[in-house]
């Protein structure tokens, strides 16, 4: 049994970055597109493995030199944005772990030029959001919030696997 079910979730559009995944995969692609059309200022978004490996993107087709202000995200590429994010994350996890904090939920980064937000997931793999800084944030966290909650009881390996072989064929 899946985690999402039609009646739930419409089904997910046939894009050519979701052709020929599974359903999971589209309906995770699905709730990515709507977490950035949701809330205004989302530059882009990311969701990193928790190897720090990139497994989904709010543009994965996009040309990351292409020019111009709708570049989005840091350097104009949700590549640079998993890799900040995996290195976050894993920062915040060593120093609750010093601290004896225990688990990192979120992680909030005020720039003078934008916003951060890394979420983890239940699997540990981690939700990463780029914002403007005029942003809402408390939009921005709700419905990171709401992907975490859909979508984090369903990155089983084998979803990983096939969300990273997908994010590999576009690279």
């Amino acid at each position: 049994m899946t985690a999402f079910s039609r009646e739930a979730l419409p089904a997910a559009p046939a894009t050519p970055a979701v052709y020929g995944l599974s359903h999971e995969a589209r309906n995770l692609h699905w709730l990515l597109a709507g977490l950035v059309d949701e809330v205004p200022g989302v530059r882009s978004v990311a969701v990193v493995s928790s190897d720090g490996l990139l497994l989904l993107s709010s543009d994965p087709e996009r040309d990351p030199a292409a020019p111009g202000p709708d570049a989005g995200g840091p350097r104009g590429s949700t590549g640079d944005l998993a890799t900040i994010v995996a290195g976050l994350g894993s920062l915040t996890t060593g120093a609750a772990a010093l601290m004896d904090g225990g688990f990192v939920k979120q992680t909030m980064v005020a720039m003078e030029d934008g916003s951060l937000f890394v979420m983890t997931i239940s699997d540990g793999s981690l939700l990463g959001v780029h914002a403007d800084p005029d942003c809402d944030m408390s939009a921005v966290a709700y419905q990171m919030a709401l992907f975490v909650g859909r979508a984090g009881h369903v990155l089983t390996p084998e979803l990983r696997r096939e969300l990273r072989q997908s994010v590999e064929a576009v690279e």
